[in-house]
């Protein structure tokens, strides 16, 4: 069995447990948290064995394969190498870190100490994108020249660090990746240029986000996010014969086909935990002693990390 142990007791981290439960080979052995009582209550609901009052400690535990980080955007960084240093295997959620230096400082650790490493994105597992990508290869939709992305989170004030612009808070740094990582793997590129625009509230971190992607081959991305409105959330992918539709990208088990001729298709997948997949595929990476996922890779992160950096440089001058 593949140990993970959980570094944060944040809301994502019943739906990850959830997801280690559903895979074949995974076992969450234990969690960790900044005081010993939330690690407590944590480990108790989710039926936890172990529960550590730092990070240290989980790092350190010998019951432990892979360490999940999920604390605050600014820690990421610091709690990937602790785990890192301790010979740990990582999974270390978006956005991966605040800066490319760091970025790549992981990377080296990981790679100087044979340790796996990966930023957790789960929508690119998911068997909707899965099928989403053969309707693309296959043609059925034409040659694609736009994709468009809109993400909106009304109500973000549950999270007490997102308006905190020096914790990592931000619409574009929280919620960015998803759409950049999504376009990037669909299109099999990266792009080759890119810019953006952040608004920011006094005193606070950005509240609303525009970025446009320029890939190979004239192909346009366009990012909207947004705490301010109430949008649905979707990523439309335009092809020269039709268009797909995907709803909460992010997670969803169903899309869209609207083609040129009036057709319609829907396309669902069967799933319970959205993290499931992306906990198989890890797994699988770590029974195989690889270092780096074949899909959600150290190029693909870099990258991403790279724009996000770059955009936030150029809106704060």
């Amino acid at each position: 069995m593949i140990r993970y142990g959980i570094l944060s007791t944040a809301q994502v981290v019943p739906r990850f447990v959830a997801g280690v439960k559903e895979s074949k080979d995974g076992v969450v052995t234990a969690i960790a948290s900044r005081g010993i009582e939330k690690a407590e209550k944590m480990a108790q609901e989710l039926d936890i064995p172990q529960a550590f009052g730092s990070y240290e400690e989980l790092c350190r535990s010998e019951d432990v394969d892979i360490v999940y980080v999920a604390v605050y955007n600014k820690g990421h960084y610091d709690a990937a190498k602790l785990a890192l240093m301790n010979n740990k295997h990582v999974l270390l959620e978006k956005p991966f870190t605040m800066t490319l230096a760091q970025a790549e400082e992981l990377f080296a650790i990981a790679k100087e100490r044979e340790l796996f490493l990966m930023e957790a994105q789960k929508a690119l597992f998911l068997p909707i994108t899965n099928q989403i990508q053969q309707v693309i290869q296959a043609g059925k939709i034409g040659t694609i020249h736009w994709l468009d992305s809109v993400t909106a989170y009304p109500n973000i004030d549950h999270i007490s660090w997102f308006r905190d612009l020096s914790a990592g808070g931000g619409v574009f740094r929280g919620a960015g990746t998803y759409p950049l990582e999504y376009m990037q793997h669909l299109l099999g590129a990266l792009p080759e240029e890119f810019k953006g625009t952040l608004t920011f509230p006094a005193g606070q971190s950005d509240a609303q986000a525009q970025a446009t992607l320029r890939f190979p081959n004239g192909v346009l991305g366009t990012i909207f996010l947004t705490v301010d409105l109430d949008l649905p959330k979707r990523m439309i992918i335009y092809g020269e014969k039709g268009k797909i539709i995907v709803p909460d990208f992010w997670k969803t088990d169903t899309a869209e086909i609207e083609y040129s001729d009036g057709r319609k298709e829907t396309l669902h997948s069967d799933q319970k935990s959205e993290f499931v997949f992306e906990v198989e595929h890890v797994n699988e990476c770590l029974k195989q002693g690889l270092l780096e996922s074949p899909i959600v890779t150290k190029e693909l992160t870099l990258k991403t990390v790279t724009i996000t950096e770059a955009i936030y440089k150029n809106n704060q001058k």
